[in-house]
This record gives C-alpha cells, structure tokens and sequence, in this order.
C-alpha cells in the first residue's frame, strides 16, 4: 500500500512538473502575432509570470489548510522568516524565470539541479558546518558537469544582431544563491518553531505576492502584461495551466517528504528534471552536443549519489538563546 501511494506522489510530480516545463518554455520563448500583419512579439513579463504563479500557489495552500491540512493547527513561525525566505524564494524564481530569454530551457534545468553547491557553501561560511569527504566529491561532480553543459564555443563567429552574453548563466548562479539562503532560513523556521508545510506554502506565497505587487506597480510592467494579455488572449489559458501545475506539483512534493521522507522525495525530483530536460529537446528541437549530454550525465549521476551518501551527520542541537 506504502509503495503504491509513493508511486502515486511521484507520479503526480512527473506530470505536473512535465507539464509546468513544456508551458514555461511555450510562453517565454514562444512568438505571438496578434494579427496577419503584425509583427511577432515575445513574452518578456518575468515578475508577472511568478506574480501569477505565487498567487496560485497561496489560493492552493489556503483551499488545503481549510480542507486537507486543517489539522496542521496554529503558527507560531515568526513573520520575519517568512518574510526573508519568501524574498530569496522570489528572486530565485525571478532569475531563473529570467535566464530563459539567454539560455534554453534544458541549461535552466541542469542548472538549477545544482542546489547541493549553494547549500554546502552557505553550511560551510554560515552554519560552520563540517561535510563528509564524499559529499565534497559529488558536488564536484556536479560542478564538472554543469562546466561542460554551459562552456560556450566561440568557434563560429558572433552575430552583431544577437551578441553573446553570459546574462543567463549569471542569473542561475544568483537563483542558486538566493535557493540556498531560502533553506538556510526554512531549517531555522523549522528548528525554532516548527513550521508545517502548509503554513509554509501560504506564507511564503503570500508574502511573494506582496512584494511582485509592489515590483510590478512600481515598474509598471503589470500594465503591458494586461494589454498583452489582451492582444493575444489565448494565453490565458496557458498561464492558469502553468501555475495550477506548479501548485499541484508543490503539494504532491510535501506530501511525499511528510510520508516518505526528504531521501525519496529527492530521488523522485532529481529523475523528473532530467525527464523535463528530454522532453524540452523533443518538443522544441533543443539539441545537445556530446559534451552536453556528458554533462547531464555527470549532473544528475552526482544528484543521485549526493541523495543516497553524501548526507550529513546529524548535528547536536544547540540551545536557542
């Protein structure tokens, strides 16, 4: 029965993060023609594309603890941690949600798989804290891998009308940053208070919304991502798909570390992204040279490794003051 509900989870993970890949790459890096003589136009509404989404996903978890998750009771977490781990949480999402208009989609995948990096280095400078030799090993591992998926070739000449940049590699290496600050924060929430995963999904979300509101009023963007909307409303459709995946991803997530535990749970993912990065070449024509796919190769076989030996020891807990 256990086995068959954890099928169950990761299954549901698999498709809704399929599908939430296929459309991101649809509506970012999709052309739009509002009419026969028009010109094609490009999505390029990153805060409002995550606005929607966190908006999803707060409506979602405020529908599950009225329903479902009823019984996770009162909060006692800080508003600060929420406040700090939705502002990390949001600019992760934003960089990488921005690094799409420089890189394709499967670069965007295999980099955010290198989550362990930022984690270590943050646990290392921050948390004083001591890994084992092997866990050194397979970040390093991961990090070869990554070098090769990202080494740009400079062997056919530049175009003047599209130059080269390295914009998109800089904002995975601050997404990743910001991912790390993210868990540094909710280890704390959850050492000091305890704070269940619904809580968490409402809170940070709405603490997200908050701030993209703001961004979003303030640049003005939210206005030309309506009229956009306007002109092309056969969007609509792929917005309101893309954040309830994203949403319906997220709780079969939570589900599968309540029941399962972190270990499964990490295994499960870290298959899905490299489904995700296959399913991007197929649909879109993505191609990867050798040195690519070797890459890949290295990226996820370190992922495993890390999820089942690179743990760890358990800390003593120290007195909170």
């Amino acid at each position: 029965m256990d086995n068959s509900r954890l099928l169950f989870y990761a299954l549901g993970i698999f498709v809704c993060y399929f599908y939430y890949g296929v459309v991101q790459e649809r509506i970012t890096r999709g052309k739009y023609v509002s009419s026969p003589d028009a010109e094609p136009e490009f999505f390029t509404y990153s805060l409002s594309l995550v606005l929607t989404t966190c908006f999803f996903n707060y409506l979602f978890a405020k529908v599950l603890l009225a329903t479902v998750q009823k019984k996770q009771g009162d909060d006692s977490t800080k508003t600060i941690y929420y406040c700090s781990s939705a502002l990390t949480y949001l600019l992760a999402m934003v960089c990488s949600t921005m690094a799409l208009q420089w890189v394709s989609y499967p670069t965007q995948v295999v980099g955010k798989s290198c989550k362990p990096i930022p984690v270590m280095i943050l646990g290392v400078l921050l948390g004083r804290k001591r890994y084992p030799l092997q866990k050194y090993l397979f970040v390093l591992l991961i990090v070869v891998g990554v070098a090769l998926f990202i080494w740009k070739d400079h062997s056919k000449p530049r175009s003047e009308a599209v130059p080269d940049s390295w914009m998109g590699e800089i904002l995975l290496v601050l997404s990743l940053t910001m991912d790390g600050l993210t868990g540094a924060i909710q280890e704390r929430m959850r050492a000091e208070h305890q704070s269940k995963s619904g809580h968490m999904m409402l809170n940070m979300n709405f603490w997200s919304c908050a701030f993209l509101s703001v961004a979003v009023l303030m640049s003005g963007e939210i206005w030309d991502f309506i009229a956009f909307v306007g002109r092309h409303p056969d969007i609509i459709w792929q917005l309101s798909t893309f954040a309830l995946a994203n949403a319906l991803g997220q709780f079969f997530i939570f589900l599968t570390v309540s029941e399962f535990g972190p270990l499964p749970c990490s295994i499960v993912t870290t298959t899905r992204k490299f489904f995700t990065v296959l399913g991007s070449v197929l649909f879109f024509g993505n191609t990867l040279l050798s040195r690519q796919w070797l890459g890949t190769l290295f990226v996820f076989a370190g992922l495993f490794l890390d999820s089942m030996y690179g743990k760890a020891p358990a800390a003593p807990q120290k007195p909170i003051k």
